[in-house]
């Protein structure tokens, strides 16, 4: 009878010191990351028939089990990898937003445009004077600037951008092969403890799934004990003690830009960067590929609609030396870049034929062997696909066209026609004579007319003045209600031209208007500029451009297309702002919830710490009294 009660007490003894090991554990690790409460799962002993009926055995210890909750675990780790790439898009696009804002400041591209077209104006207001046009000359430097330092910028976060990508590649790599030697350690770990669980490992291996979470989307299948780790696209990171790896190389349609590929088993397969969503990585190279391609594609089109209408109309002037005038910036021109894995020798050639048309999209153009598909890239978003069979093919004012070679089955180009712009703008005019301030043809009128009839100022055609007369003097000489002789060097001369009052009319490249009521033999002469460092009708043209709607199909002039890029930039920014706040909220309430069951509570430890030590007393007690009855039952027996 007294073995029975000392093995009842003993195990009782077993029972609560296990559970102050427990307690005790708990308590230590308060604060590690990823301990989730353990506690100690106990039965009684199978109980002995006798005489009197079923007399207990006293109570054995099962197991030591977690209070994990696999479901608010998963609602943690999903809730995690959105605030993750939630934050890391916001904290990169907050750079953006102050790259814009400051540029609408007292020092950005805004104020240089003003400045820039302001010292136009004073030029046009002092065409004669050097001082004018030196300033002109000398903003147009400080624009240039401007633009060349925000690309500068845009490089440089782009950089930064690709050294996070390499990072998190690198991080993911450790953590997956970290898991797959945590499944090996924690299945011999439970194999020679026959099937108990390692716990505390269990805990470790939880906390790195949940830190690769923090990294990229990870979906966890549980086979065996064992994890098998899969990315977003379904491609595997881990599979049991084995783990593939990723890494960043620089993509084969832009050096510039990274891709990310899946090595497994000797081969490389790169993965849809829609795949890859969630975690640091997913916020990188959504802000990769719908905010910096945006921004420096709306710069450049800011920068190239600005030197290509400018030099436009700049080279229907006439500069200080009596000369047509020329291109005033350095218009930089579209981008082609062909995929490293093209088989063929077809060389693609991009020139802007409309800047007024111009977009902010890129363009990906393929061959499948009979056609071409051109999609546009916009925002990080594929728009609608164009075919077609020959070229060339003209889009948002850009023309295609096949330079040389031969274009093979499965061949890609990149076509980005404003991606250079902000970076690759110069000032060509270098000398302040050669600034085309003044208009290459003058006209008047003799004071022996009769009539009152009055001739315009007279303007150049666009686009540019390839007339060889343009400059030829020519004379018109009223001969009836509605007709005009001309007399001079041009097309179809001698010729007559109709007349309207105050319609155009055009000839030689120019064209001119005659109002009022002229009177037969009234004439009018239009002729080559010859003094007119005075003049500033070209400059005023210039000025106009400022407030002209040159871009976006007619529908911004230059500050209002910057102005969109700005608006655009700034709402985003804001959009991630409340998103990410919400997100991180919400991942705060689900962490709250999981670590209720989860978690470890001092206080309710430290009742369990008394519990189990009073239980431990109380089986010493019951041990002692075993001993008292044995030893009592060895008097007897003396």
């Amino acid at each position: 009878m007294s073995n029975g009660i000392f093995g009842i007490g003993l195990s009782a003894l077993q029972a609560a010191q296990r559970g102050l090991l427990v307690t005790g554990h708990n308590i230590s690790n308060t604060a590690t990351p990823g301990y989730t409460r353990q506690q100690v799962i106990q039965s009684t002993s199978d109980a002995r028939a006798t005489g009197s009926g079923f007399i207990g055995q006293g109570v054995q210890v099962d197991t030591v089990k977690r209070a994990y909750n696999q479901f608010l675990s998963r609602q943690v780790a999903q809730a995690g990898t959105e605030s993750s790439q939630l934050e890391t898009y916001f904290s990169q696009m907050k750079q953006i937003d102050s790259l814009l804002a400051d540029s609408m400041g007292g020092s950005g591209l805004s104020p240089a445009l003003q400045d820039f077209f302001g010292s136009l104006q004073e030029m046009a207001t002092n065409p004669a004077e050097v001082a004018s046009r030196q300033s002109m000359l000398s903003n147009a430097e400080m624009l240039v600037r401007q633009f060349h330092s925000m690309n500068s910028q845009l490089n440089e976060i782009q950089e930064g951008v690709n050294r996070q990508i390499e990072n998190s590649t690198a991080l993911i790599n450790t953590l997956g092969a970290q898991i797959a030697k945590l499944n090996e350690t924690i299945h011999m770990a439970e194999s020679s403890a026959n099937g108990q669980p390692a716990n505390d490992l269990r805990d470790q291996r939880d906390e790195l799934v949940a830190q690769l979470n923090d990294e990229v989307r990870a979906t966890v299948v549980q086979s065996d004990g064992g994890y098998s780790v899969f990315l977003g696209g379904g491609q595997p990171l881990v599979m049991g003690s084995q783990a593939s790896q990723l890494t960043a190389r620089p993509s084969a349609m832009d050096a510039d830009c990274l891709e990310i590929v899946h090595v497994m088993g000797g081969s490389s397969i790169p993965l849809k960067e829609a795949n890859l969503d969630g975690g640091k990585l997913g916020g990188l190279l959504q802000f990769r590929n719908e905010i910096i391609d945006t921004v420096r594609n709306g710069l450049g089109r800011v920068a190239i609609g600005l030197a290509g209408t400018f030099n436009e109309q700049h080279r229907l002037g006439q500069d200080a030396q009596g000369n047509l005038g020329g291109d005033f910036f350095t218009t930089p021109g579209p981008v082609v870049a062909a995929s490293t894995e093209n088989t063929g020798s077809a060389v693609i050639d991009a020139e802007i034929v409309s800047y007024r048309d111009l977009d902010v999209s890129d363009y990906r153009l393929s061959f499948d062997g009979a056609n071409y598909t051109l999609q546009p890239i916009r925002n990080g978003v594929e728009g609608t696909v164009q075919t077609f069979t020959t070229f060339p093919q003209t889009v948002d004012g850009v023309r295609l066209n096949l330079a040389s070679g031969t274009v093979a089955a499965g061949d890609e180009f990149l076509i980005r026609p404003t991606a250079k712009g902000a970076g690759q703008i110069a000032v060509s005019v270098q000398d302040t004579d050669k600034i085309a301030a003044a208009a290459p043809i003058r006209t008047s009128a003799p004071a022996t007319n009769t009539g009152t009839g009055r001739i315009s100022a007279g303007t150049v055609n666009a686009p540019l003045p390839t007339d060889p007369n343009l400059q030829q003097a020519v004379t018109l000489t009223f001969t009836s209600a509605t007709t005009f002789d001309v007399s001079g060097t041009g097309t179809g001369n001698p010729a007559s031209v109709p007349f309207t009052a105050g319609g155009p009319i055009t000839f030689n490249g120019w064209t001119v208007q005659i109002t009022g009521t002229p009177q037969p033999g009234d004439t009018f002469s239009i002729g080559p500029n010859t003094d007119g460092v005075a003049d500033n009708r070209n400059a005023l043209l210039l000025g106009a451009l400022q407030s002209s709607n040159t871009l976006a199909a007619g529908g911004a002039s230059y500050r209002g297309a910057y102005g969109q890029l700005v608006s655009l930039m700034g709402n985003k920014t804001r959009e991630l702002e409340v998103t990410a706040g919400a997100q991180a909220a919400l991942l705060t309430q689900t962490r709250v919830l999981q670590q209720s069951e989860a978690g470890v509570n001092l206080d309710e430890e430290a009742a369990n710490l008394l519990r189990y030590q009073q239980a431990y007393q109380a089986a010493s007690k019951v041990i002692q009294t075993a001993n008292q009855m044995f030893d009592a039952l060895l008097e007897i027996t003396r």
